[in-house]
């Protein structure tokens, strides 16, 4: 079992000891050390937190601890209940509050849950402030309210509903191009929250939904991150409903994958391939993502006459490269969708938006969609770490040994290769290093990632 604690929050599995896994007293902890880093920002007289949760069975459980943890700090707490991860993003600045907590694990499976944190402007924290948060939690330097200045809880559950109005607002989404086109798509809400939002967003766009696991009970019918391997239900069932295409995202929302309308994955990597390709046809401009996602971004973003870069891996490290580039689309290749126009956060609402307009204006099928675009292929692979492992020892003995490719440093490292690349990495959130590779076919990928885990199995010695 597991506790992690990195810029993606504080995230761990459920029971177990303390300090080791994320237990009641793990969530209080963090809330509180959250809470107290929050005040510390700013003197005033209150303060306001938004909570939400993915469905996870242990979500009601940690956001109550969470949530009376803050309120014993004198913080005033919006719940959201059942909520997507972009919900609460929103959320947060429309409140006017002081920060937002998201209860989710994303795609780790049931057992996990975690704590991702905000700021004021709805924004996940970076690493100093995330740094000192861990400090306050491990000196235990919190300080709680008295009786008559305890904090107060207001149920909010017209969120949903907001972030969509909100999405059906942005210039670029066309909704009567996509009422026009009479879509028919399966949703695949893997038992959470997308159950709720992604249905709710289809009907309002014209677009009529088929469930499938959309019932938020958190008991995931499969793994629930949005792979091919986990998605032979939504395959059977798009070629079954003869829908136009299907829709899959991972327990908070902040994930999307398309399927095409014969089965067939479009490719999770091109999720923001394809909307960056619909924004740069209207407003021409540069684009980022993180340093393991595809090279189809970089592409698409050449061709419509724009710059591509690469950022490290982390939402909030492809935020601040955004901003930096004053990008008009930017995410990660794992199907995050950062649209600066509705806010710097990853969002599938946004994201399904903005596919369905561009698929509407063109008038084209979802595979005939995918075939329009560069063809790449990518493995990605991981190793269990071990107790004692040297992973930072391994990796600069791999970039020693390849010393003489063109090498990227600032998350593990990257070797470019004339026609693929190799990006090896430990992750934030969980107990792995990530081998992701890319090349000119399924074969030769694969073969890559093979080649390098037996060379840092060899390094590594296990």
């Amino acid at each position: 079992m597991t506790l992690i604690k990195s810029i993606s929050g504080i995230r761990g599995t459920i029971g177990g000891a303390v300090d080791e896994n994320l237990t009641p007293i793990d969530a209080v902890k963090f809330a509180a050390a959250y809470g107290t880093w929050l005040k510390n920002q700013r003197k005033k007289e209150t303060y306001k937190v938004v909570v939400g949760r993915d469905a996870r069975i242990s979500g009601e459980m940690i956001q109550n601890l969470v949530m009376n943890t803050l309120v014993g700090l004198g913080i005033h707490v919006v719940d959201l209940g059942l909520s997507t991860t972009p919900t609460v993003e929103i959320s947060v600045p429309l409140e006017h509050a002081d920060g937002g907590i998201i209860l989710t694990a994303s795609h780790n499976p049931k057992q996990w849950n975690a704590l991702k944190l905000l700021n004021a402007k709805g924004e996940f924290l970076n690493g100093a402030e995330g740094q000192k948060i861990l400090e306050i939690a491990a000196s235990n330097a919190m300080s709680f309210s008295e009786v008559d200045d305890l904090g107060k809880i207001a149920v909010n559950d017209a969120y949903i509903d907001i972030h969509i109005d909100e999405v059906l607002d942005l210039e670029l989404v066309n909704v009567k191009a996509i009422k026009d086109a009479n879509f028919k798509v399966v949703v695949d809400g893997v038992n959470s929250t997308g159950g709720i939002a992604i249905p709710l967003l289809l009907e309002r766009l014209g677009v009529e939904p088929v469930k499938l696991y959309c019932d938020p009970t958190g008991h995931f019918p499969h793994n629930p991150e949005p792979l091919k391997e986990h998605l032979g239900d939504l395959a059977k069932a798009v070629v079954k409903e003869r829908a136009d295409f299907g829709i899959v995202v991972d327990p908070d929302v902040d994930r999307l994958a398309f399927m095409d309308e014969t089965g067939e994955m479009f490719g999770e990597e091109y999720t923001l391939v394809a909307c960056a390709d619909y924004v740069l046809s209207k407003t021409p401009g540069n684009t980022v993502s993180n340093m393991s996602s595809t090279r189809a971004l970089r592409d698409v973003t050449e061709k419509h006459g724009g710059t591509y870069e690469a950022s490290a891996v982390g939402e909030v490290n492809v935020v601040t490269l955004m901003k930096k580039n004053k990008v008009v689309i930017g995410g990660e290749g794992n199907g995050g969708i950062i649209y600066p126009d509705s806010h710097y956060g990853r969002d599938a609402l946004v994201g399904v938006a903005l596919f369905l307009s561009l698929l509407a204006e063109k008038q084209m099928k979802v595979s005939e969609l995918r075939a329009s675009y560069p063809n790449y292929f990518m493995s990605k692979k991981k190793i269990q770490l071990t107790p004692g492992l040297d992973v930072d020892g391994i990796l600069s003995t791999m970039e020693a040994n390849y010393s003489d490719e063109k090498l990227t440093t600032i998350d593990g490292v990257k070797i470019d290769f004339a026609d693929s690349w190799v990006h090896l990495r430990k992750s934030n959130t969980e107990p792995i290093i990530r081998i992701y590779t890319e090349a000119p076919s399924q074969e030769a990928a694969d073969t890559l990632a093979d080649r390098f885990i037996a060379e840092i199995k060899k390094v590594a010695n296990i």
